[in-house]
């Protein structure tokens, strides 16, 4: 038990067995469960498919995780890989060239062209599986559009292939506050109220975003065994700036595994296709410094806990995590600066698309005696171009010509020498 409470970095990774799936929660009360939808049957090829999207979104996911914690050691960070792959994704579909490159890199995607609208597909059927008595999980894409520009149709025929993603009109370049209230409401409404405000204001700045690109996700989870409310007991933990007292869970029964003196204990949930695995870092590192495995460790400790016969015993506290950010300092850090740039193509989106204006990402967790409450949410502003024009500037004398266009007939002509004396 006690190897259990060693100090660890204030992180929260949810991840999938199958899809390493790392979602984020709220601190909220739970929400009632909508009606619920019949589990959807994966065929083999899909899950095989969509082994590489988990291995390449979990080894995005960490990356990420790794630049956002590594500058702020001390701060909880909770973040949806799934949710910036399909947001960035989005975006992706709409890039070309070195631009489609970066963000291929960056994102780990394992897969291109047809390939990758049949993983797309899979990854969505995937998605609508997730629900099943004790599981409630709900995502919603969109695109916004500026209705002064055009979007392609083949790029919003790929989205609503991809991402099921349907395409709504705002005045995103005249009215960008109209757009951004309306945004960030349906932002509120897919994360169940966890997510109010994705878009602070000011976030959309005039004549300037002609697309936004929008994931939102959530997700109710009951364990599989819940933890007993009256073991709940409170206990110290060790931060970067001294102890404090957390409330712990305590439970046993727990698969457990250690590679490289990490240790993984998996909590599973209902149905036992989702689970969580709880990770503490090896000993001996400074106390309360961000520590993130690489995605191979993962897989090592993955496998390790599905080998697992002896049963561990777990405390583990209870959160309610709250995290919001731009991201593009990070995912320029991984390699996706030419998004972000002058150098840009998105014109799979629009002829008249530019770069990358911002991404927003915002998550919320609770892991409590019952389960796990998660939610999060991607904006993805892509710049519109401005219109090419020239610029003529009447600095000298000219001439006025007042005309009847049809006819040519001249109404009024003047030469202007010198408007001062007008």
């Amino acid at each position: 038990m006690s190897m259990l409470r060693r100090p660890a970095a204030a992180i929260a990774v949810l991840a999938s067995a199958t899809a390493s799936l790392c979602a984020a929660g709220c601190g909220a009360a739970r929400q009632p469960s909508p009606p619920r939808v019949h589990p959807v049957a994966l065929t083999l090829s899909q899950v095989g498919a969509l082994r590489g999207y988990g291995v390449g979104d979990t080894a995005f996911g960490l990356s990420l995780l790794s630049r956002l914690c590594g500058g702020q050691p001390t701060v909880n960070v909770v973040l949806s890989p799934v949710s910036l792959e399909t947001g960035l994704g989005m975006a992706y579909l709409g890039a070309k060239g070195a631009t489609a490159a970066a963000m291929a890199r960056a994102l780990h995607l394992p897969a291109t062209g047809q390939a990758l609208a049949a993983g797309l597909r899979a990854r969505s059927a995937l998605l609508a599986s997730l629900n099943r008595p004790g599981v409630t999980f709900t995502t919603s894409n969109r695109i916004w559009a500026d209705p002064s520009l055009v979007t392609s149709p083949g790029f919003v025929a790929a989205l609503r292939a991809g991402y099921q993603a349907g395409l709504t009109h705002l005045p995103l370049l005249s009215q960008p506050e109209q757009a951004r209230r309306a945004i960030n409401s349906a932002i509120a409404s897919g994360t169940r109220g966890h997510v109010k405000n994705l878009l602070p204001p000011g976030s959309i700045p005039p004549q300037t975003i002609g697309w936004v690109l929008t994931d939102a996700l959530y997700l109710d989870a009951a364990w599989k065994s819940p933890f007993n409310h009256s073991l709940t007991q409170p206990g110290p933990f060790t931060t970067a700036g001294g102890k404090v007292t957390v409330s712990y869970l305590n439970g046993e029964g727990f698969a457990t595994a250690r590679s490289a003196g990490w240790t993984a204990v998996s909590l599973p949930y209902k149905g036992s296709r989702l689970s969580m695995l709880a990770l503490l870092p090896p000993p001996g590192g400074k106390a309360g410094a961000c520590q993130v495995p690489a995605a191979a460790q993962i897989g090592a400790l993955t496998t390790g806990l599905a080998a697992s016969r002896i049963p561990a015993a777990i405390s583990l506290p209870k959160v309610h995590l709250a995290w919001h950010d731009s991201l593009q300092p990070a995912l320029t850090s991984l390699g996706m600066g030419i998004a972000f740039g002058g150098s840009a193509d998105f014109t799979g989106i629009s002829p008249q698309a530019a770069a990358i204006g911002f991404v927003e990402h915002a998550a919320t967790l609770a892991v409590a005696e019952k389960g796990t409450v998660a939610s999060a949410a991607t904006a993805v502003g892509v710049q519109a171009a401005a219109a090419p024009g020239i610029q003529v500037t009447f600095d000298r004398p000219y001439l006025l010509l007042l005309r009847d266009s049809l006819t040519g007939e001249p109404l009024m002509l003047a030469w202007v020498a010198n408007p001062a004396q007008s």
